[in-house]
């Protein structure tokens, strides 16, 4: 490929970007997309087995032994965290690749033109427009690729966090379904 010789070692560090944040994007987000959906209105029993499942477990098994609330509430927080770690994993990575692509796309165009200038100075300002085009092709070549690489980055990135919300809700329901019925049990039996 052309472009990427004439792009100079910027175009080889934005195409490694490319490759890194579009392999996290896909495991994290593939993986996230294929785990198994619950139906809420179905009992627990019947869900398939799967990080809601597991929260639920165990809270229930948290419930059965203390049965506090608060203590609950913390373990909920503390499951919901666990299950959505291996999800977030990388989109802080993520993150900075796609923040810091246009920005190796400036250097490119920065080191394009100083080397345009140096080929100004060389020639004593008699200047071929041949000899130019190399380093302005490199400038502009490298501000395009560090964009093309951050644009797909950001769009991909935004939709994973999307998928992550959407699946903090779901753990969120499936606890809050736990800590519903501790509340009705823990208020019938301060009525008795």
């Amino acid at each position: 490929m052309i472009w990427l010789d004439k792009g100079g070692p910027v175009v080889w560090i934005l195409l490694a970007y490319s490759i890194l944040g579009i392999s996290i994007i896909a495991g994290r987000y593939l993986h996230l997309l294929f785990t198994h959906r619950v139906n809420f209105n179905h009992p627990v029993e019947q869900w398939p087995e799967g990080p809601e499942k597991r929260l639920v477990i165990q809270l229930l098994n948290k419930s059965n032994t203390q049965g506090l609330h608060t203590d609950l509430h913390e373990a909920a927080i503390h499951h919901i965290h666990k299950e959505l770690k291996p999800f977030e994993s990388g989109m802080k990575t993520v993150s900075i690749l796609a923040q810091t692509a246009p920005l190796l796309g400036l250097l490119g165009t920065i080191t394009g033109m100083i080397k345009a200038f140096q080929v100004i100075e060389n020639a004593g300002g008699a200047v071929d427009a041949m000899a130019l085009a190399g380093g302005i092709w490199e400038a502009m070549l490298t501000t395009g690729i560090g964009l093309s690489v951050a644009i797909p980055l950001l769009i991909l990135l935004h939709f994973w966090e999307s998928a992550v919300t959407r699946f903090h809700w779901r753990l969120q329901r499936a606890a809050a379904l736990v800590l519903h019925d501790t509340d009705q049990q823990q208020a019938t039996m301060t009525a008795a």
